[in-house]
């Protein structure tokens, strides 16, 4: 039996374990022994399964109640390098509670001032959307352009993207023409899909938030792009490049599109919701 309380607290909370578990407890402090909060942490066995996952409370902490054993721990967190490391849980020379310090890393450098064009050869728009209920259907657009003017303060920045609705591909002619047909797209009408965004919020390390408006369909909606900022470079023509990557996620009926068909026991044949990634490669405008 393990108790978990604090001296000022009111009353005391009594955890009763298995008796083949023993707790797994860690603290994940940065080089001045500050707590690092919501850092991911995942425990597997000695032969790569998972065991355990899940992020340290505001403290930096987490504890498991997993059987007597040796584990891999793996601990990440934004602005910081990982850490591997291996620990023999229920061993008495081991102490309850361990400490991981996580060194910090710099954010890689921010692309210099100026105006931009996204490289479509060097860039995917892709999507996922659920099938039937469980399988997954996986599409991309194959043409788009795009602009981005990157300001001196990075949070004043715009991007301008517009793709061509025709251009969807899932791998199969027959759901592609459906795709752009009035159920879906309706490409007729609505040639275009674009995202305008002056919207760049620093999240920390070499994660943003890119907020902006996405017309689909003939309907606007503001959109939030979940964005890995991944550096910069030199292209082979010696042309400077910057990339990074970003998701989102669409509820389909949020644009109107509202066509569905419903299988044996109440399965729809296509969800609702809809998973973009985008890989963008952009190129300095001399």
């Amino acid at each position: 039996m393990d108790t978990v309380g604090g001296a000022g607290s009111q009353s005391t909370a009594t955890l009763t374990l298995p008796h083949t578990a023993k707790l797994l407890s860690c603290r994940v402090l940065d080089t001045v022994h500050q707590p690092v909060r919501q850092a991911k942490f995942e425990v597997t066995d000695p032969i790569g399964r998972r065991v355990v996952s899940g992020e340290t409370d505001p403290y930096g902490g987490f504890t498991a109640a997993v059987p007597e054993g040796e584990y891999r721990l793996s601990v990440t967190a934004e602005g910081y390098a990982p850490f591997h490391g291996a620990t023999l849980v229920g061993d008495p020379a081991q102490p309850g509670t361990a400490e991981i310090i996580l060194d910090s890393v710099e954010p890689p450098l921010l692309p210099q001032p100026g105006h931009w064009e996204l490289d479509p050869t060097h860039s995917s728009i892709g999507f996922t959307a659920r099938h039937i209920g469980f399988a997954r259907i996986h599409g991309r657009f194959g043409t788009f352009a795009g602009a981005v003017r990157i300001a001196e303060r990075m949070e004043d920045s715009s991007m301008h993207v517009i793709i061509d609705a025709a251009s969807i591909d899932t791998g199969l002619r027959m759901r592609d023409d459906h795709l752009r047909s009035a159920d879906f797209l309706d490409a007729a009408r609505f040639p275009t899909v674009e995202f305008y965004s002056e919207r760049f919020i620093h999240r920390g390390g070499s994660r943003w938030t890119v907020a902006g408006a996405l017309t689909l369909h003939g309907v606007s909606r503001t959109v939030t792009l979940d964005t890995q900022y991944l550096g910069n470079g030199t292209g082979l023509e010696g042309e400077p490049r910057a990339a990074c990557r970003a998701t989102a996620e669409l509820q389909r009926e949020d644009f109107t599109l509202n066509w569905q068909s419903i299988l044996a026991h109440g399965i729809a044949a296509i969800g609702s919701r809809v998973e973009v990634t985008l890989d963008v490669q952009i190129v300095h405008k001399a």
